[in-house]
């Protein structure tokens, strides 16, 4: 096992530690201390489970381990395939000290984590993300949802877990699409946040296209860091985390309009991304050559860098309108002041929205 790096997301008695390293699934007794009581359900899917399955629950020798299978895809996010979860507990007599360990990517980390905030009142729950997506992001901060046909991610919860155990080694198996809409999410760290990791991703993107060991554990302990300082400030989303969505509000609308079928998260997030930086400097806060900046970064990754054609600016103003961000009525979007520096408002020229989602790039 390589160097395990150790992060913490403080959230008082609910702080928990992110654990980065490659190898760590194989490290006897690294799950065991998270877990309180003798119950536990692993969560994946049918991509994962031939990959990692075994190798996890041969880590709990000592525990009544059951799993579950899921179905693979976003499409799969909803509270049908939820209910596989509360059905595999029930049968097997799950009680309040269980443990649901989630081993897989966001949509299995998602779901798991509603399971737990709802099964019994809420259970434990470990995070063993196995893309770069989940690693980066949605692993982290307590984020747990399902999807709606009429809006993504509609209904779930606030619900934290006891650790996340992120073994890079698993990102070996990712297939390339999945890992390029990982890298939209390592992005918008540096767009939000910290424009000293933008200049390092610029100067790096072929390392990590390369999947260069050496860069993606420092883009993953970059992202980590970033996220877990965020969600330390405001766990719920009454302030400074909604940075986090950026370019979400059109990434959304972008899955949403797709029955989420056509492109990944990750994909989407890009090209909303590249929206909202157009939209900052239609509105005079961003510079032309920053947008640049971000477009090339991005395209660099082999991201998608605008919406699709089929989808029009009613279409668009309709599904952004169904989004969690909407207060009251008005729409509010993270955009970009400069680079590294998001807010997010509402106070923004509606007619340049609209020559926005018009124009087509």
């Amino acid at each position: 096992m390589s160097t395990c790096i150790t992060l913490t997301v403080d959230l008082g008695e609910r702080s928990y530690p992110i654990l980065i390293g490659a190898g760590l699934l194989k490290t006897p007794g690294l799950l065991v201390p998270y877990i309180s009581g003798s119950q536990v359900l692993v969560v994946t899917n049918e991509t994962i489970a031939p990959l990692y399955l075994e190798q996890l629950t041969a880590a709990l020798p000592a525990h009544q381990v059951d799993t579950v299978i899921l179905p693979d895809g976003e499409k799969y996010k909803n509270l049908d395939t939820l209910n596989l979860i509360f059905d595999r507990l029930l049968e097997q007599r799950h009680n309040r000290t269980t443990t649901l360990i989630a081993l897989g990517g966001g949509v299995v980390g998602d779901m798991t984590g509603f399971a737990a905030a709802c099964y019994q009142r809420g259970v434990n729950f470990i995070q063993v993300p196995t893309t770069l997506l989940a690693q980066v992001d949605s692993s982290v901060g307590g984020k747990t949802a399902v999807n709606h046909p009429k809006g993504k991610n509609m209904i779930g919860a606030f619900y934290q877990p006891q650790c996340v155990i992120a073994d890079t080694t698993t990102l070996d198996t990712l297939p390339d699409r999945e890992y390029r809409s990982g890298l939209a999410e390592v992005v918008k760290y540096g767009l939000i946040a910290d424009a000293d990791f933008f200049n390092w991703l610029e100067l790096n993107a072929d390392a990590l296209m390369a999947r260069q060991p050496e860069a993606l554990a420092t883009a993953v302990r970059r992202s980590c860091e970033n996220k877990a300082r965020i969600v330390s400030q405001d766990e719920r989303e009454g302030g400074i985390r909604a940075i986090l969505n950026l370019g979400h509000s059109f990434g959304h609308a972008i899955e949403t309009a797709q029955s989420y079928c056509d492109w990944l998260h990750g994909e989407a997030v890009a090209a909303g991304m590249v929206m909202a930086a157009e939209l900052s400097r239609l509105l005079g806060w961003l510079s032309l050559a920053d947008r640049q900046r971000i477009e090339r970064l991005l395209a660099k990754c082999q991201l998608p860098t605008w919406a699709p054609d089929n989808i029009d600016a009613k279409t668009f103003i309709a599904l952004m309108a169904v989004d969690k961000k909407v207060l009251d009525g008005t729409l509010r979007l993270v955009l970009l002041k400069s680079l590294g520096h998001a807010v997010v408002t509402s106070d923004f020229d509606t007619d340049c929205l609209s020559r926005l989602l018009s124009s087509k790039e």
